[in-house]
């Protein structure tokens, strides 16, 4: 089994000094932005398809710091109603795809997206609880007019590629539990789409990752290692707490998600947190994690994703990092 990180939380740093701090931290996996929300630094995309050359020389920065890159990431929102982000991050998941397999990497990473509610719609609407018929016919439209004719061409395009496309399960996407995403497999007859465990999102919505796992099998093609601390608020808010802000893209410190689109400001006294691995769950757990990750797949990557905004990107990757040997027993 592959232990390492994805290296967004490292964008200020060039990708030598970034792989530096993976194997100082004991790690000899990494995973790198490709496109879809982020850009793209660890990432020379245009060199890279164009040169043999290029490609040898980028890979060989990995293999002297003892690296393997075990996945492209391009998370975004492929089926999105507004052209602008639709059309860039749609394109990123099949050039990932293409540049995997030039790279010799066989795992990309993305979300499997979201459309509007019909299709005169301008914004995503997520039908999560369709308990009134008008969300059936939401829901409806999106998987059978959005979803599954993308998702059928990226299948496609993976199987040609020999590459896997491994979705994280995140809410407001389609695909953001098990069912929906044995759902994706099933109706796009899927051997080259199948799942990224991220256990945080399912985390949050009360889901057990370890059963998860087993439930999926070896639709499972990629995990990351990253944790959540429930608070007391999610007593009173439950963990669909929707008190976020708004951050306008000349904020500073704004993220943007592609068009006019902002990363949206956390709640104060939040329902949960995203922490660093460990500081949600022990090491035993995720002990339990691993070798359930490890039984469907031996050679399964695990990385770690920091995005604990108590830590410092050093301090965070520390302490995921040592909680993730200790669990793998190295």
């Amino acid at each position: 089994m592959k232990l390492g990180a994805y290296t967004a939380c490292l964008h200020d740093k060039p990708l030598h000094e970034a792989l530096a701090v993976l194997r100082d931290l004991g790690l000899d996996s990494a995973e790198v932005n490709s496109g879809g929300f982020l850009p793209a630094p660890h990432l020379p995309v245009e060199q890279l398809r164009t040169s043999a050359a290029a490609r040898d020389d980028y890979l060989g920065q990995f293999a002297d710091a003892g690296i393997t890159l075990t996945a492209l990431n391009c998370n975004g929102n492929p089926l999105h109603p507004d052209e602008q982000v639709r059309d860039k991050h749609g394109q990123d998941v099949l050039d990932a795809i293409e540049l995997g397999a030039l790279l010799g990497v066989r795992r990309v990473v993305t979300m499997s997206g979201l459309p509007a509610a019909e299709a005169a719609g301008t914004l995503p609407a997520w039908s999560v609880l369709p308990w009134d018929s008008a969300y059936l016919d939401a829901r409806d439209y999106q998987w059978d007019e959005v979803a599954l004719p993308y998702w059928r061409d990226v299948q496609a395009h993976a199987a040609d590629a020999d590459v896997k496309v491994c979705i994280e399960m995140h809410p407001h996407n389609v695909v953001y539990n098990p069912a929906t995403m044995l759902r994706l497999a099933t109706e796009i007859g899927a051997t080259h789409v199948g799942a990224e465990m991220d256990p945080s999102h399912l985390m949050w919505q009360q889901i057990d990752p370890v059963a998860a796992v087993e439930h999926l099998g070896e639709l499972v093609y990629n995990a990351a290692a990253k944790d959540i601390r429930m608070n007391d608020a999610a007593r009173i808010n439950g963990v669909l707490d929707d008190r976020f802000g708004r951050v306008d893209q000349d904020d500073p410190g704004a993220v943007s998600l592609g068009g006019r689109y902002t990363l949206s400001r956390w709640p104060t006294q939040s329902s949960w947190d995203f922490v660093a691995v460990g500081r949600g769950h022990d090491t035993a757990w995720w002990g339990r994690f691993l070798a359930a990750l490890e039984a469907v797949d031996p050679e399964m990557a695990v990385n770690i994703e920091h995005e604990d905004q108590e830590l410092d990107q050093l301090e965070g990757l520390r302490s995921a990092a040592e909680t993730l040997l200790a669990a793998a027993g190295r």
